[in-house]
């Protein structure tokens, strides 16, 4: 935590020391049986356990005095608060809407309560939302543990720009009164939070040009169906495309005529929408209404925009080497007429052809070494331009040095790429022996492992039962296991 927000989380502190005592919270509706929520849903009645007395509790008032930080250490609730107040302006910024909290009647504060200590045991959920009424409303929660690796910046975000959503539903209503359940589709969350680091340049292009190369890993009713349970379930590899796919549609809604406007209104009815989600984006986007496919259409065309390289994105030594191996091509037809491809160093084996024909097969090369010199890896525009030469030489069929240069460059090449793998080498060495910590970008894997390790695979089957008997045969040391008739 730096100085900076250690100071201001001490001001913070101060400023609400003589804040008036708060009305003591209420669950909303409480009923006897609870249904099962998602650490990010709320489904009506929600049982939790009572708030207790925390009018003396030190607490940390945000900026827009929307979020109340209470749990842990001053510079815990300091930098929650600051955290919270971030993910508002990004919300705010994106939307082009104005800070109208403070004009809502009644207001909804949002309570960001932090539990535990850094190195506790981490419970199952790190953060999750709960709902209260009180004398004076609602009072939103966003709950999060300290446990493990303390509050990570991007589910903490995630969770406070979902209390923002819901917090507009709230909007108007009289306190206690949640007679629909409400949700927020994750598709929509991580949108938000896509579009957001888009806007703030803080996106990378690589995702979505390997999802629009791939053709995609999500249809658009497969992104509306995702749950918030099945979203917790992903991997790393599916969250990012997921997170991907969300993003470009956000931002294709966003471009829409009046999209804007379109989608503050949108966010205020959407957590209690009980119906078809293409039915009310329809409702805030009139544009899309053009024909059934034209959504669709629309995310496509973002996400290939998304995916387009712009002349400040440079590739590394490796993609540098595979672009180099793909331009390096001659084309051309031989005596049947039929188009044929080789590479450079192969170019004696081309036919004997006229001059125009000639440079006709070495000017696509020619091309693609323009394009890829605007890009490639800086070591690597020396290299591009002796190519040229080369390829000049081969389409004036003056290639007296042309093999000896060849191999030179080839060399050169080698070694290019033998430092760069080095390099890389020595930094993953660097960083695993100096870490003090793990990074947690392998603990949906190994959440996975446990899960398919507590799953009972044993089956009974016919083919499986003759798989064992086979076994038993070829593994002497394999355990039997009875089969159905006991033999």
């Amino acid at each position: 935590m730096n100085r900076a927000a250690a100071i201001l989380a001490l001001l913070l502190a101060a400023a609400t020391a003589a804040e008036e005592p708060v009305p003591r919270a209420q669950p909303v509706d409480a009923a006897a049986e609870a249904p099962a929520i998602s650490p990010l849903e709320i489904t009506g009645p929600v049982e939790i356990a009572p708030a207790g007395d925390e009018a003396a509790a030190p607490q940390v008032i945000s900026r827009s005095e929307q979020f109340r930080a209470i749990g842990g250490t001053n510079v815990l609730r300091g930098s929650v608060a600051l955290l919270a107040e971030e993910a508002k302006d990004d919300l705010l910024r994106l939307t082009a809407a104005k800070d109208d909290w403070s004009e809502a009647a009644p207001r909804v504060p949002v309570t960001l309560v932090l539990h535990g200590g850094q190195g506790d045991p981490a419970p199952p959920e790190m953060i999750w939302l709960s709902l209260f009424f009180s004398d004076a409303g609602y009072d939103l929660r966003v709950e999060a543990h300290l446990g493990g690796r303390g509050i990570e910046r991007e589910p903490f975000h995630r969770a406070v720009t979902t209390a923002l959503i819901y917090e507009r539903t709230l909007r108007g209503r009289p306190p206690g009164h949640v007679d629909t359940p409400f949700f927020v589709p994750p598709w929509l969350v991580d949108g938000l939070r896509e579009a957001a680091d888009w806007q703030a340049r803080r996106g990378d292009r690589r995702p979505y040009e390997t999802l629009f190369k791939s053709g995609g890993v999500y249809e658009l009713a497969e992104l509306f169906a995702v749950d918030e349970a099945e979203y917790g379930s992903l991997d790393a590899a599916m969250r990012a495309a997921f997170r991907v796919s969300s993003g470009a549609l956000v931002m294709a809604l966003l471009e829409q005529p009046d999209g804007k406007d379109g989608f503050r209104a949108f966010l205020a009815e959407v957590a209690a929408y009980q119906g078809e989600m293409p039915a009310l984006l329809r409702r805030h986007f009139p544009g899309l209404n053009l024909s059934e496919s034209s959504l669709a259409k629309w995310w496509e065309l973002q996400m290939a925009r998304n995916a387009s390289a712009t002349l400040t994105d440079v590739l590394s030594t490796m993609e540098t080497e595979a672009a180099l191996d793909e331009s390096l091509r001659l084309h051309f037809r031989d005596a049947d007429g039929i188009t044929r491809s080789l590479p450079l160093e192969q170019w004696a084996e081309m036919p004997e052809m006229p001059a125009d024909d000639l440079a006709a097969a070495v000017r696509p090369a020619q091309d693609a070494l323009v394009r890829l010199s605007y890009r490639c890896f800086p070591s690597y525009r020396p290299l591009i331009a002796e190519y040229q030469l080369a390829l000049a030489s081969v389409a004036r069929n003056a290639t007296a040095g042309t093999a000896e240069q060849l191999a030179g460059l080839a060399r050169a090449r080698s070694n290019m790429l033998d430092k760069a793998l080095r390099g890389r080498d020595f930094l993953d060495w660097f960083e695993i022996t100096r870490a003090r910590e793990t990074s947690g970008a392998f603990d949906d894997y190994l959440r996975l492992k446990d899960r398919l390790k507590q799953q009972d695979r044993r089956r009974d089957d016919p083919l499986s039962l003759y798989l064992d008997r086979i076994e038993r045969v070829f593994c002497r040391d394999t355990p039997v296991r009875p089969t159905l008739s006991g033999r």
